[in-house]
C-alpha cells in the first residue's frame, strides 16, 4: 500500500536548515497496524503528514497503492486525503458549535452524495465508536474521551484506505486511552489499515509491528512479538 525510499524533509529559515527526515525508507501493506514511534522532535509527525498527503518531502520517492505520488498536484493530494484516508489528531479538531453528526460528516462534503446517504453513513460511523445517544450532541458537551470517539467516527466515514492516528491518547485519561486503542484495533480487525503515531512504548505495542525514528532516521522496524490488547485493559 505504501512504500517511500529515501524520504528527506528539510526546512530552512535564512542559512538554517533544520533536517526533520533523513533518508527514510520502508513498506506498509495493506490491513497491517504500524505504530511510527520516537521523542519529540524525532519526525514522526512529519513523516505522518508526508504519508497522509499534508506535506511533501524535499526528496525522495512515495509510492501509494503502487503510483508515485512525487508529481502529483494539490489538488490530486486533496482528493486522495479526502478519499482514501482518514485522520484521528491529539486535540480532537472538532468544529464547537457543530452537532455530532455533522461533525463527523464533514468529510463527505465533497462526495456529491445525497443528503440522506451522507446521514446514513455518519450514523453508521457514530454507532460503530458506541455513540448513536450523542448523536445531536455538541462538542462541549462530550467527555475528552467522547470527543476523540467521535474524531475515530469521522476518521472512518469516508471508508478510507488507510487511517492516520496522531497521538490519539495524549489528552485522554487512562480509561478514554483505551477506549480509543481498543477502536483502532477494531477497526484493524475490519480491514483498515491503521498507522498510529505516538512516544509512549505501551501504546505503541499495541499495533503489529513498530517503526521506531530517532533524529530523523529509522533507528528500527520490527514486529511486536508482545502485543497488547486494549479490551484486556492494558493500556495504563
Amino acid at each position: 500500500m505504501i512504500e517511500v525510499s529515501n524520504i528527506r524533509k528539510e526546512y530552512r529559515t535564512d542559512t538554517v536548515v533544520t533536517k526533520a527526515l533523513d533518508g527514510v525508507s520502508f513498506g506498509i501493506k495493506e490491513g497491517e497496524f504500524v505504530a511510527i514511534m520516537g521523542p519529540s522532535g524525532s519526525g514522526k509527525s512529519t513523516l505522518m503528514h508526508i504519508l497522509g498527503f499534508l506535506d511533501k518531502p524535499t526528496s525522495g520517492s512515495y509510492k501509494f497503492e503502487g503510483k508515485s505520488i512525487d508529481d502529483w498536484s494539490d489538488n490530486q493530494l486533496a482528493r486522495a486525503r479526502n478519499k482514501r484516508v482518514g485522520f484521528v489528531f491529539q486535540m480532537f479538531n472538532l468544529l464547537p458549535r457543530t452537532s455530532v453528526l455533522d461533525n463527523v460528516k464533514l468529510p463527505l462534503l465533497y462526495a456529491g452524495l445525497k443528503k440522506e446517504n451522507e446521514d446514513r453513513l455518519a450514523k453508521e460511523a457514530i454507532a460503530a465508536v458506541g455513540l448513536s445517544d450523542r448523536i445531536k450532541h455538541f462538542p462541549n458537551q462530550l467527555s475528552g474521551g467522547e470527543q476523540q470517539r467521535v474524531a475515530a467516527a469521522r476518521a472512518i466515514v469516508n471508508r478510507p484506505s488507510i487511517i492516520f492516528a496522531d497521538e490519539p491518547t495524549g489528552n485522554l485519561d487512562s480509561k478514554s486511552g483505551q477506549q480509543i486503542m481498543e477502536i483502532l484495533q477494531e477497526f484493524n480487525e475490519q480491514g483498515h489499515t491503521i498507522i498510529l503515531v505516538t512516544h509512549e512504548k505501551y501504546v505503541a505495542e499495541t499495533a503489529k509491528r513498530i517503526i521506531h525514528l530517532k533524529d530523523g532516521k529509522v533507528l528500527s522496524d520490527e514486529i511486536v512479538d508482545h502485543r497488547r490488547f486494549a479490551k484486556d485493559g492494558l493500556i495504563k
